[in-house]
């Protein structure tokens, strides 16, 4: 068969806690790619899990790299019985470095880097920096710029070079360097953070996040000429009902198609 030229993004997770219903980040590309690891990943069954040889994580905070480890204790042994190589899982060397500080330190989690031997391991940390861009077969992930309390990223994933781009802000705060860079892009869908309503504006502005009215500042630096769907994500439960209707009340212009990202969601860039 010739090979396919879309790629397939499938919503795990997009909430920015749990509750019922809700899983936090984590997005496959096709069946070989996770971009972030949380909790959503629980969702897939092993031999889907067992499918993936890469992970992409945004930064180190707990609801995007919470799977990571129990994912790689469910498919360890499958793994090694099939010889499969070592998990791939790419990030910033700020985030590795805590990684492999505070969660695969053989306290909080073994260190899947050094098991079964540090020669053949489960897991290798591949560094990567802003501007970068990783392929994985056909597809081609641009590392972008984001603001947060830790060293963070966002990514443009598209199915080859030069393809549509699905774009994902990360957890970020105001952020003039990543929309230079979606500006030169052709972006076919914008998933971006609105963490917070803008009653706790004060406290997004704090923890590096956007609320409703910081989200329409971020998106009028968005060229008139790009009209891409916009997907919002990483919502606090108890908030969510909120920051729709504030969203809602938004007056950008031009006027921009905003959606709700929700788990479970397909796209086909």
């Amino acid at each position: 068969m010739p090979p396919t030229t879309t790629m397939r993004v499938r919503v795990l997770g997009c909430s920015g806690a749990i509750a019922q219903g809700c899983r936090t980040t984590a997005f496959l590309l096709d069946d070989d790619t996770l971009i972030d690891a949380g909790t959503g990943v629980g969702d897939l069954s092993l031999e889907e899990m067992l499918r993936i040889d890469h992970v992409l994580l945004s930064h180190s905070h707990l609801d995007h790299v919470a799977a990571l480890p129990l994912m790689l204790d469910a498919v360890a042994a499958s793994r090694l019985a099939r010889g499969a190589p070592a998990l791939q899982v790419h990030a910033l060397p700020g985030t590795i470095d805590a990684l492999r500080d505070h969660l695969f330190n053989d306290t909080i989690w073994p260190d899947f880097t050094a098991i079964p031997s540090v020669q053949a391991p489960l897991m290798r940390f591949v560094p990567f920096q802003v501007g970068d861009v990783v392929a994985i077969g056909r597809k081609c992930i641009e590392i972008l710029p984001a603001v947060h309390t830790v060293p963070a990223a966002g990514f443009a994933a598209a199915a080859r070079a030069g393809g549509p781009q699905w774009v994902f802000s990360g957890d970020t705060g105001r952020n003039p360097a990543f929309w230079a860079r979606v500006n030169q892009l052709d972006v076919a869908h914008l998933i971006i953070e609105t963490a917070f309503s803008d009653r706790e504006t004060d406290l997004a502005l704090r923890s590096q996040h956007l609320a409703p009215s910081l989200l329409g500042e971020e998106l009028a630096r968005l060229a008139p000429e790009q009209r891409p769907q916009i997907h919002i994500t990483h919502t606090k439960p108890a908030e969510t009902a909120l920051i729709i209707e504030e969203i809602h009340r938004l007056d950008t212009q031009p006027r921009r198609d905003i959606r709700w990202l929700s788990a479970g969601q397909v796209f086909e860039v």
